[in-house]
């Protein structure tokens, strides 16, 4: 968005004895960053240190006077609080401030209306935001009865919402009911991609940690990549080679962020569900982020709430270059890389490829020139180290490594 079209935007936020002020700081951060991947220009932050957050206002009642004073003075076209509000609390405040008022929720949720673009991704958006929006109705009929335009007011369907909660009710049974199709076509995708044996690789990771940029460099894609958090929503998946020659199926997921809207997990859910599935995770972290342990934390308890953290992973600390000091892995297997370095993604390559072979079986077996079918599958579906024709028994010989579990482990039985 040009910058003269660009919504002027105060950010309000609440810092409690619980936060460090790093943490505060960093989440303040975050949510300017947000601000403009969805389009506005931060003005002001204005905080206040609180035991508990103000029931009726948020901020206290002296705070509020002052933000309104800088809403008045700086032109404000919109104030994004830094935590989730309550009905009451947004319709105080935007009574209070004479501007909108939203919640750093809806302001993701705005993103990812911006963002979608499958039919599945639009619907899941839909759904996260009619659900926030549902308990948030009373008083806002005249804010949605007109066209919306800015911040917040984007995304399937918002701009020609009735007020009628039973409207919106059986809206989102029906999206409910579409999705539902989609998650069953997925886990068909999913069963037939087993069913192929295809080795399955997630790429995982908070958002902006540099996914895309690895993503497309190893599949030679050229998916949008760019420094704007939640660049990528809806899961690709594409086939890459290994040094070997071995090719796996590997999936760009979406970005992990802290205080992700409840609503947004439950509706991305299946999407997320491909990290679930897949049979090793590449956790990218950005390791020039100040607060990069903190978004390792958010990222690997999301995996553990989808019941992916028993999957073997390689945690791959990305931007190198921009790192100023030397870091110190916290996870083990690990990378250091640069995603624009040609080296380090062959380094990412062959690591990959290394714990595969630290996995899995290593074999050595003789095939008969008439077994062409089981010729190819080795070729397809394990890492061939050595492939040659032994004259004196008429064979081939192949030396490699297979997946444990694997139906061609009945050849190693024989």
């Amino acid at each position: 968005m040009e910058a003269e079209f660009a919504e002027k935007v105060i950010i309000i936020g609440v810092k409690r004895q619980t936060t460090t002020e790093d943490q505060f700081h960093s989440s303040l951060d975050e949510l300017v960053s947000l601000t403009d991947t969805a389009g506005g220009t931060v003005i002001a932050k204005i905080t206040q240190n609180r035991e508990k957050i103000h029931p009726a206002t948020y901020l206290g009642e002296g705070k509020v006077e002052e933000i309104a004073q800088q809403v008045e003075e700086l032109e404000a076209d919109l104030v994004i609080s830094n935590d989730e509000l309550s009905p009451g609390q947004l319709r105080n405040l935007s009574a209070e401030l004479g501007v909108r008022v939203i919640d750093r929720s809806q302001l993701i949720l705005d993103i990812f209306a911006q963002r979608a673009n499958t039919k599945e991704g639009k619907l899941q958006v839909e759904l996260a935001q009619l659900e926030y929006l549902l308990p948030r109705l009373r008083g806002k009929g005249v804010e949605l009865s007109r066209l919306g335009a800015g911040i917040g007011t984007r995304g399937p369907g918002e701009t020609k919402l009735e007020t009628d909660q039973r409207h919106i009710r059986n809206r989102i049974h029906e999206i409910k009911r579409r999705l539902q199709l989609a998650v069953k076509q997925r886990e068909q995708y999913r069963k037939r991609r087993k069913t192929n044996e295809a080795f399955q690789i997630a790429l995982v990771g908070y958002t902006n940690a540099g996914k895309s940029t690895i993503f497309n460099k190893l599949a030679h894609s050229d998916t949008l990549a760019e420094n704007k958090l939640f660049a990528t929503l809806d899961p690709l998946t594409r086939q890459i080679e290994l040094p070997s020659g071995f090719k796996a199926l590997l999936t760009d997921t979406v970005g992990f962020l802290q205080k992700l809207p409840t609503a947004l997990i439950a509706a991305f859910r299946s999407t997320l569900e491909e990290a679930k599935e897949a049979d090793l995770i590449v956790h990218v972290v950005d390791g020039s982020h100040p607060d990069k342990d903190t978004h390792q934390k958010t990222v690997l308890d999301l995996l553990s709430e989808l019941e992916a953290d028993a999957i073997p992973r390689l945690t791959v600390y990305n931007k190198k270059d921009c790192f100023e000091s030397g870091i110190y892995p916290s996870e083990s297997p690990s990378l250091m890389m640069s995603a624009y370095e040609e080296k380090d993604i062959e380094l990412l390559r062959e690591k990959i490829e290394g714990m595969l072979k630290e996995e899995w079986l290593p074999y050595c077996i003789e095939i008969e020139p008439s077994e062409g079918k089981v010729m190819d599958q080795l070729e397809r579906e394990t890492i061939v180290q050595k492939h040659e024709f032994a004259e004196e028994s008429g064979r081939f010989i192949f030396e490699g490594y297979m997946r444990r579990g694997h139906p061609l482990n009945r050849l190693l039985k024989e």
